[in-house]
């Protein structure tokens, strides 16, 4: 109940909007120190950057982590010791969300295998990685993925774990509402994100990315949240557009490095300082962790 108010409370103050959840995505699968040197990287990174975007804003971390020598890992003891840290710097004041992300290098079976052994709080499900597109695949094979998957995403659903569908374009939202219609998808708790200009040119996103999505998502018919991530410099004002039309934000050093103005942001807890501060601007507030797992719930 004390979560619930402070969701309306937020709510009445942000002139009809919800109040706009922040996650921050600090590090993602590919980049490193070379890029930045203050892209977090160990548990210890991780967990002192969360805390800095926690006071900033953020209500969510989307968490990456990575083995001995770098490269992408979905290990759950690299999971764990991550988890472990953040919590110990945050407490209860960040949504952790895990990536299931494969990177060219986990099948479905794999991502779900971490999920059922890691139990997160969140997990971020890309919806063509867990189920690609099988047209020349015999029908029989198609259906028997699809019921394992259906069956996974109901397990999730059954234990509170909170999924969030990564959508790359208007195609897979299309796709993901044949999978919700024909109940292959629970049909409480999804969270969309949909990503910006994964196919543009150089990976540059561009507010107006967001129109086709958004076209898509109409056709749902559906009430379910939904979130924007976006590449490179433009990203503050894919923030601002998302903020205005009712959706959330991802933002953080995985997709982009840069400010505004075009100067390179110190850390990750600037990138959610901008977007709480336009946010503000528009007068929604953002939500706190609290808020946020009321209003995914």
């Amino acid at each position: 109940m004390a979560q619930m108010a402070n969701a309306t409370t937020v709510t009445a103050a942000g002139a009809g909007l919800p109040p706009l959840i922040v996650t921050v995505a600090p590090n993602g699968a590919r980049r490193g120190k070379a890029d930045h040197p203050a892209l977090p990287l160990t548990p210890e990174e991780i967990a002192a950057d969360a805390a800095a975007c926690r006071d900033a804003g953020a209500a969510m971390i989307h968490l990456h982590v990575r083995d001995a020598g770098g490269g992408h890992t979905l290990d759950t003891k690299a999971y764990q010791a991550a988890i472990e840290e953040v919590r110990r710097a945050v407490g209860d004041g960040m949504i952790i969300q895990v990536t299931s992300e494969s990177v060219g290098l986990y099948g479905p079976d794999e991502q779900m295998a971490m999920v059922r052994a890691l139990r997160p709080e969140a997990v971020s499900l890309a919806v063509r990685e867990l189920l690609p597109d099988g047209a020349d695949e015999p029908r029989e094979a198609r259906e028997a993925q699809e019921a394992q998957v259906g069956d996974f995403l109901a397990w999730l659903a059954a234990e509170g774990i909170l999924p969030q569908y990564i959508l790359y374009d208007a195609a897979d939202v299309a796709r993901f509402a044949d999978l919700r219609a024909r109940d292959v998808v629970p049909a409480a708790g999804a969270f969309l994100l949909f990503v910006l200009g994964r196919y543009a040119r150089d990976q540059r996103s561009a507010a107006t990315d967001l129109l086709p999505f958004l076209a898509a998502y109409d056709a749902l018919d559906d009430s379910a949240p939904w979130a924007v991530c976006a590449f490179g410099p433009a990203e503050a004002s894919c923030v601002m557009a998302a903020a205005a039309l009712g959706g959330h934000v991802r933002v953080g050093f995985e997709n982009n490095l840069y400010l505004a103005d075009g100067s390179t942001a110190p850390d990750n807890a600037a990138l959610v300082r901008q977007a709480a501060a336009g946010a503000a601007a528009i007068g929604r507030p953002v939500a706190d962790a609290d808020a946020a797992r009321t209003l995914l719930r």
